[in-house]
Order: C-alpha cells, then structure tokens, then sequence
C-alpha cells in the first residue's frame, strides 16, 4: 500500500448517520455504554457577555449581523451585501458553517455547502465528500503536486458562472484525482463561544498548567507542548492546531480563506486569476463600506466604522461561553439515583481515568477592561496545547510548531451540543470520538530536521529529532476501556452535560 494510501485509510471519515445513532441509543442503553445524544438547544441565538456597556453590547449585536452576512463577489445582488467573494470559497457566510446550535457554533446537520456550490450560477460540480448530512468541511491537501509537504486549504468552490463574476473561468481543485492519492484530508468549523477567555489567558497560566502534576502525566504518557507565534514567540492558541494568534487573526484568516474576501491581515487574493479578479484589494477594509454617509465619511455606528474582520473577532470575543446541564436523555446506568448523580459521577471519573491532564477543567483570565473578562475563572476543558495523536488521527499536515499528528486539545465546553466530533467530523458518535484517541503504539514517525549554515562567522549544525510512537492518550483511554459499562456511560453522559 502506498504512503499516501495508508494515510487515507487512516484519516478518511467513517459515518455514523444521527439518526441510527439516537435510535440505538434507545434500543441498547439498558446493555452497554451509549451516547445519549446532543442536548436540545436551549437558546435561538449567541449570547454575549453579561456585564457590557450598552455601546459594546451594540457593537456585539453588529458583529453578529456582519457574522450572519451573506457575501457576494461586489455586494451588487440583493441580499448579499457582502463584498469580495471569491475567487474561490468554500461558504458564502459565517453563520452558515457556523449555526449549531445556534448562531457562533459549529457545523449544523443540514449541510448548506450544498446549496452554495451553485448560487446564483455557479457552475461547480459538489465534491463527493460533501454530504447533504454533514458535516461542513474544508480540505486540505496533503502534498503538493511536487511531492511536497501542502497543508493548504484547497476551496471546494469558485465564482465561475455566477452571474456577477462574468468572464471567470476558473476551475475546481481536481478532488477526485486527489481523493483517490489518499492526498485530501479534512477539517470542520470550530465553536465560538467563549473565546474571549481564551484569548485573555496568560501564556504563564497556560504554561503553569501544562506543567502541573508532572508525574502523573509522566506515568500516563502525557507530555504536550505549544505552538507559539514567529513573531512575538508567544503562545497561538485559536484553530484546530492552535495556529492562529489572535481572533482578529483567526476572523482575518476565515474571512480569506473560506470566503475569500481579502482584508488587512490577509491583503492577498487567493488563486487571484486575472479574469476572476473583480474589486480592489484588500476587500475589507476600515471603514467597511466605504463613506457611511455621503457628508460625513468618517461618522457612524462602531459597527459601520469597523472592518468586517473588527466585527467578527468583536462578536467572537464577547460570545458568552457555554452553559452546562444535565441532558434530559441522559442515560441512567443501573445503580445510579437519576441523572445528575450519574453526571456527577461522570466528572469524577472523567478526572480519575486522567482525561483532565489533557482536557483542563479550570483556568483564569488576566485583568481585563471587560469586567466578565477579568481575572474570571473558566472551564474549557482544555490546556489549548498540542498532543502527539499518533496514527489514528493523524492528518500529515504541519501548522506552525504543530507536526502530522500534533492536535491542540479540542475544548469541550458546548459538546453536549455538538453533532460531529473530532478535526474533520468523523463520527457523530461520542463514544467513537473518545475511542479515536487511542493509537496503536506500533505506529511510530520518526522526524529529523538537519541543516548547516554560518551565522556571526561561526558555523551551526543543528540536529533534532522526535520519535512519536502512539497517541498520548493510550493510557488514558485504555483506564477509560477499564471501566464497567455503567462508568463509561457516566462519563459519556458528563461530557453531554458540558
């Protein structure tokens, strides 16, 4: 089997369809551990922070306007405001790949990407991984077309067609060539909420925490490290392998690479195709559209005088972070009084078998300006640091610091919410998602890095090496196997509960 091959086999998504999912959990709950299911919502939209001035809580409900936008190539077409779609893309709004279970979340049930490859005629073609039942999904390419590490986001769609984009001819990446080199893997949207306490934690808590019972971790194979900025040498902490800096970096790097809309952190056009290229760049801009009234171009709301990039890592920052309860379809393992005590349980479980040195329960935030913000105590469940995975999950794609099998700790405040789990939505089962971590240990990557070169008239070799064999879960998820049917499923049903 070729490289590629195997690597497909590894990381293509195996589906379990909700629907089957919810009804063997009615038929097999009284005989073995079961997801319950995601928890119904308990809110139609995000909430913000509670503590905001009336301005900032203005500014937050523009943000969301602008999140919810549906973007056009010029923003000509009735009810497609914004500018800059294109040239390729692979959504034409925010909120579209970001609406479970409400506006700020993560990928919905009913995939609207199937609808978008054709609005207002475009002429694409849908890729065969994208599923009228989720989940939303990005892909990247593995290598390139010189055998070289990519890692890229390859656009599912381009404007060719559409009747504001004339003369545009530009193809789609050639997915089925790709999907059948093993070459294409995926990734789904992350939640939202929450974030601006993210943002706000000091790298030294981070750092304090990551380095926290360290014989414990030792014991269980846990080690983990950071991805840190090229720039400020700093922790990034946002995306899927903790990538991005900052939300305006995240917002910035959204709005170009999955819309396609170039702005002031991201000034280029992607696949910017002479014929394809309809507006001046970058695309937003402050203010976002221009002069916000023809005798006073510099006047109006913060929202009108703010990019689209401003407002969207605005709304992200003030989101409200997820709530906890107990699932209503909790399953109640025998023993177990009701389904609190088995939530109860679950939690302590979750700590016992070790699943809290990775999936950090508790950090606090730096002084903030925002009173919700400062020095507040918040529970993610995550270190937002990077985990070697091993096989199992390994997607070959190297971002930053973080290697092929290198994932940030994927939080899980809001699972109990979530319909699709893992980087690229594999599985809409819980149970499956907590198996996926383990990997066998025989799976080993062994990466060298060597070079020579002179410096302030000295020479340096530099030479390093990491050998990663496994998942540092293993041990984790093997306590997790060792647990009766009534434990797992008190774990499972805790982790609904966030």
């Amino acid at each position: 089997m070729k490289p590629l091959e195997r690597m497909s086999a590894l990381v293509l998504p195996v589906y379990t369809a909700f629907v089957i999912a919810i009804v063997l959990t009615m038929a097999h709950a009284a005989h073995a551990q079961t997801d319950p299911g995601p928890r119904p919502s308990t809110f139609g939209n995000a909430t913000r922070l509670p503590n905001l001035t009336d301005d900032q809580a203005k500014f937050w409900g523009g943000g969301q306007n602008v999140f919810k936008q549906t973007f056009s190539v010029s923003g000509a077409i009735s009810g497609e405001p914004g500018i800059g779609l294109g040239p390729s893309y692979n959504g034409n709004s925010c909120v579209m790949c970001h609406s479970q279970p409400t506006v700020g979340g993560s990928s919905p049930l009913a995939n609207p990407q199937i609808g978008v490859a054709t609005v207002d005629g475009a002429a694409n073609i849908l890729p065969s991984f994208i599923m009228a039942n989720g989940p939303v999904r990005e892909a990247r390419f593995i290598l390139d077309n010189d055998g070289n590490p990519d890692g890229g986001v390859h656009d599912l769609f381009t404007i060719a067609g559409r009747s504001d984009a004339p003369g545009c001819a530009l193809a789609q990446p050639d997915f089925t060539k790709e999907l059948s080199n093993g070459n294409v893997i995926f990734r789904i949207p992350t939640p939202l909420f929450g974030l601006g306490f993210v943002e706000n934690t000091p790298d030294k808590t981070l750092i304090a925490n990551l380095q926290a019972n360290p014989n414990i971790k030792s014991k269980l194979g846990i080690a983990g490290r950071f991805n840190t900025s090229g720039n400020d040498s700093t922790i990034t902490r946002f995306g899927w392998k903790a990538q991005n800096k900052s939300l305006a970096m995240f917002a910035g790097e959204a709005l170009n690479v999955e819309l396609g809309v170039s702005n002031e952190i991201f000034s280029n056009e992607r696949r910017a195709t002479a014929a394809c290229v309809f507006n001046t760049t970058p695309e937003d801009i402050t203010p976002a559209s221009g002069p916000i009234t023809t005798t006073s171009p510099s006047s109006g709301t913060a929202t009108q005088m703010a990019s689209a990039m401003e407002n969207l890592a605005f709304f992200m920052a003030l989101n409200a972070a997820p709530v906890p309860a107990v699932p209503p379809n909790a399953i109640v393992p025998p023993g177990e009084a009701s389904a609190a005590a088995s939530v109860a349980n679950g939690q302590t479980l979750f700590t016992k078998v070790g699943c809290v040195h990775c999936h950090s329960a508790s950090l606090v935030t730096a002084a903030s300006q925002f009173p919700d913000l400062n020095n507040a105590t918040f529970a993610p469940y995550s270190d937002f640091a990077l985990h070697h995975m091993g096989s199992t999950l390994a997607d070959g794609v190297s971002q930053g610091q973080a290697g092929p099998d290198e994932f940030r700790t994927a939080p899980l405040w809001g699972a109990g919410q979530r319909l699709f789990f893992l980087h690229d939505g594999r599985t809409s089962d819980l149970l499956q998602a907590v198996e996926a971590h383990h990997s066998p240990g025989r799976d080993c990557t062994v990466l060298n890095s060597s070079q020579q070169f002179e410096a302030n008239g000295e020479s340096f070799s530099p030479d390093t090496q990491s050998n990663t064999c496994g998942s540092e879960a293993n041990a984790v998820i093997s306590n997790f196997n060792g647990l009766n049917a009534a434990g797992q499923q008190d774990i499972l049903n805790f982790l609904r509960s966030l």
